[in-house]
């Protein structure tokens, strides 16, 4: 297959990347633009390992092709922290135990930043539900689920003092 030059905006950073028709967003984002941080799991959708935001959106990168993401911006894992200093969430995954092995982490913290970013006021019931969405072999989502209700109280505070 003959490759085609695409445009990507990923973490505020453009790049033009020659790619083939069939290679997905996981796959581009990892071995051309060497943004390991976004995880291959299941390799079928189910697993969440890989989700990205593009244009704000969670998107499972393994079931994107990279062609399709042309002209997008593109956020993951790597663009969360500033530096040194994490994003809010990753700090409460970190003051809730919310990681064991870490394999699932950086789909997790994508899934919950783009639904939180657009939907700050997402009732608790709903945040579990968008989290059931990925999968966790190692915590039994009690860590998880109290990061999150963290993230999104502290985020839901921040809304209310500007407003």
């Amino acid at each position: 297959m003959r490759a085609r030059e695409i445009t990507l905006i990923v973490n505020d950073a453009t790049h033009r990347v020659a790619v083939e028709p069939r290679r997905t967003l996981v796959d581009v984002l990892r071995e051309d633009l060497r943004l390991t941080g976004t995880h291959v799991g299941c390799e079928h959708g189910v697993c969440g390992a890989c989700t990205v935001l593009v244009d704000g959106d969670p998107v499972r990168a393994c079931l994107m092709f990279a062609v399709q993401a042309d002209d997008r911006t593109v956020r993951t894992v790597e663009g969360l922290a500033d530096g040194d200093t994490l994003h809010p969430l990753q700090q409460a995954f970190v003051d809730h135990h919310a990681l064991q092995c870490g394999f699932c982490t950086p789909g997790f913290l994508m899934l919950v930043v783009g639904v939180l970013e657009r939907h700050p006021d997402l009732p608790d019931e709903a945040l579990i539900e968008v989290l059931s969405s990925n999968l966790c072999r190692c915590t039994g989502y009690h860590g998880l689920v109290a990061a999150v209700r963290a993230y999104a109280t502290q985020i839901r505070g921040t809304q209310v003092r500007r407003g």
